[in-house]
């Protein structure tokens, strides 16, 4: 599937992260949203499924969630999905319940892409993000749901994502690609102890949530699926994202909020999102906050992160017209090798929905603190690059050590004010200043 294998050093650093986290309770934000215990259960089997990989079972999960949706139960119900290969095209889970895959459970999407649903378009975004117009439903997709939960004993969502990417590859899609798991205005959304693998485009996209938790998940994709971001919170507050292996084409977790003019219109940020202990390699960046960041970003933790063969370590990106803010980030405990960049901070990066952006929409980008990283086989230390209109300002670089393969790796800034400490190589003279204005460390570190 082209996925990277754990270098050894990674390997090594599991095994004392391991040992270090055996003598005590990791911290947790996973209890956000807990387990929930359901009175009731259902089989898939007792609607007919079929796990043999050639049967249809669109009908079985149809007819199984519908009876969840029309149940009285208050404590809700849990869907079973035994042993077997059950493939379906797409469906619609309801509040109230549990999708619990056995051991050896695969749901696979049917490769049947003409008779695909079709969405409306988020208004956040203003159109397919992709193409112009509707949008192709997720694989598994929620609206307006509470209490929801998909776990198991690590059993497997496939979204045979191979037709799509190559649509996407030649040219000939019609509509915006669907994601694998979509939860749209939705709040109390927990998954865990499952296999998320070949998403058609982004793989978890939680867009206008709330409460959301995401631990011991593991998401895969081929290093040359294109868009196959891992998990993708939008627009959504208290989120919780921990303890999961990503390896996937795109940006591994990736924080948004909205698009351009349509991002602003509809005014709803990103914020309060913890995350913690991510493994992983991804061709883009690991963690990434943007680019569409029309709605704002704000209060995001990011910590104890572990990334190996990627491009970019930690991306920041917005660009003119996005408007927005994002501040109050702060990201600690990084350990990256063989990565092309280290950090990258950057205000002219991504596209835009139509030429009707406002030009005069200008980020605000501040209130920013990397503090230690550890990087070796780094190419480049890192690019920090304001706008000459809307400056970035208040970042602080602390304790941040990066070795190249071919020397020292450089910095590069631009409009940008900010202070650096105990950084080697040594950080770019914009990054000098000791000012409250520049972000001195010693405030925030």
């Amino acid at each position: 599937m082209g996925i990277s294998r754990l270098p050894i050093s990674v390997f090594v650093f599991f095994l004392l992260s391991a040992r270090h986290l055996s003598l005590g309770d990791p911290i947790t934000c996973s209890g956000i949203v807990p387990m929930k215990h359901r009175s009731q259960m259902l089989s898939i089997s007792d609607f007919g499924a079929v796990g043999d990989g050639t049967t249809s079972n669109t009908n079985a999960f149809n007819a199984a969630i519908d009876r969840i949706r029309n149940a009285s139960s208050s404590e809700g119900t849990l869907l079973y999905v035994p042993r077997g290969v059950y493939l379906t095209q797409s469906f619609n889970l309801t509040s109230h319940m549990t999708l619990y895959l056995a051991d050896g459970a695969v749901i696979k999407a049917l490769q049947d892409t003409e008779k695909w649903p079709l969405i409306d378009p988020l208004p956040s975004y203003g159109r397919g993000r992709e193409r112009p117009g509707s949008r192709y439903i997720s694989f598994i997709h929620g609206d307006g749901l509470t209490d929801v939960v998909i776990t198991g004993k690590n059993g497997t969502i496939d979204g045979a994502g191979e037709p799509w990417w190559n649509m996407w590859r030649h040219g000939t899609l019609k509509f915006t690609r669907p994601g694998l798991i979509e939860f749209k205005n939705s709040s109390d959304i927990l998954i865990s102890h499952v296999v998320l693998q070949n998403s058609p485009f982004w793989t978890l996209h939680p867009v206008y949530c709330s409460g959301v938790v995401v631990h011991h998940v593991t998401i895969l994709a081929p290093t040359d699926s294109p868009n196959t971001d891992g998990i993708d919170p939008d627009s959504s507050s208290n989120v919780c994202i921990e303890d999961s292996y990503i390896s996937t084409g795109d940006d591994l977790v990736a924080v948004k909020s909205g698009w351009d003019e349509y991002g602003i219109a509809y005014n709803r940020p990103s914020r309060d999102i913890t995350i913690r202990r991510i493994t992983g390699s991804s061709p883009f960046a690991g963690i990434a906050i943007g680019s569409e960041t029309s709605g704002g970003i704000q209060n995001v933790t990011v910590e104890n992160i572990t990334l190996y063969n990627s491009g970019i370590g930690v991306h920041i990106k917005t660009n003119i017209g996005r408007g927005g803010s994002i501040q109050g980030i702060t990201v600690s405990g990084i350990h990256l090798e063989k990565v092309r960049t280290g950090i990258k901070i950057s205000g002219n990066t991504g596209d835009h929905p139509d030429d009707k952006f406002n030009t005069s929409a200008l980020p605000v980008v501040q209130g920013i603190t990397i503090k230690n990283v550890w990087g070796i086989k780094v190419e480049r230390a890192g690019m920090v690059q304001g706008l000459k209109d809307a400056p970035f300002t208040n970042l602080c670089f602390s304790n941040v050590t990066f070795t190249g393969t071919k020397g020292s790796p450089i910095w590069k800034c631009s409009d940008v004010v900010g202070a650096a400490e105990k950084v080697n190589p040594t950080a770019c003279p914009e990054l000098t200043s000791t000012s409250p204005q520049g972000g001195y460390c010693g405030n925030q570190a």
